[in-house]
């Protein structure tokens, strides 16, 4: 008898506004590929949930803070900070068209069915940078969950999302105290720089241990008050 593997079927791909995007089952695993380059899965979630968790507690203890996510992804840090009722408004942000229609009745949705019901949740759909261009002290935390991390991009303009002028807006979009958290795969000493350089005080790292290679890292930050 032939042995069987498991092999990726595409559920559904899309030529989206930056690119390609796919949607695909890897046995009982959903992954999102962009142009090529493999992005997230459901396998864990396990920094997604530390990313919300690790914003929340770097707060001043200041009542039903709003949160915004930039990049709703799988949905995992969606769906943890709705499980959360100590968060006010939860407004995330993304920019995939064909994401969002993966949640909303689509493949996606058993992760963030739930969350997506909560009256506190908002979906906005656009860019990141261009959103918090707009504000200013608007958000108690914001929880960036964009490619893979400010080392190393995989959607041509991401990059600027994490340079100097990008954080700047970030900054310019937390309220005072806020606090700013960003998921890297990889741990990034310039990054930590580029934050110290936008005024951000209490620069850390922590990092989430993963099965192979250097642990993924969450960056955080705050806001002066």
């Amino acid at each position: 008898m032939t042995a069987s593997y498991d092999i990726p079927v595409v559920i559904d791909r899309r030529e989206g506004p930056y690119g390609e995007v796919v949607l695909r089952r890897h046995g009982a695993l959903l992954q999102i590929i962009s142009n090529g380059c493999f992005l997230m899965d459901t396998s864990d979630g396990r920094s997604e949930r530390l990313l919300v968790d690790a914003a929340y507690g770097a707060l001043d203890g200041r009542a039903e803070p709003s949160v915004l996510i930039g990049g709703l992804g799988v949905g995992f840090s969606l769906a943890h900070a709705a499980s959360d009722p100590r968060w006010g408004r939860i407004t995330v942000v993304e920019r995939e068209p064909a994401v969002i229609d993966w949640h909303l009745g689509g493949p996606l949705a058993a992760l963030s069915a739930e969350a997506l019901a909560d009256p506190r949740t908002e979906i906005v759909a656009a860019d990141l940078l261009a959103y918090v261009n707009e504000i200013c002290d608007t958000y108690d935390a914001l929880c960036l969950d964009i490619d893979n991390g400010p080392a190393w991009t995989v959607t041509e303009g991401n990059g600027s999302l994490y340079s100097k002028a990008g954080i700047a807006s970030c900054a310019r979009a937390l309220r005072p105290g806020g606090v700013l958290a960003v998921w890297s795969a990889q741990p990034s000493p310039e990054f930590e720089g580029t934050l110290r350089n936008a005024g951000f005080k209490w620069v850390r790292t922590e990092e989430i241990p993963v099965a192979r290679g250097v642990p993924d890292v969450v960056h955080l930050a705050v806001r002066p008050g």
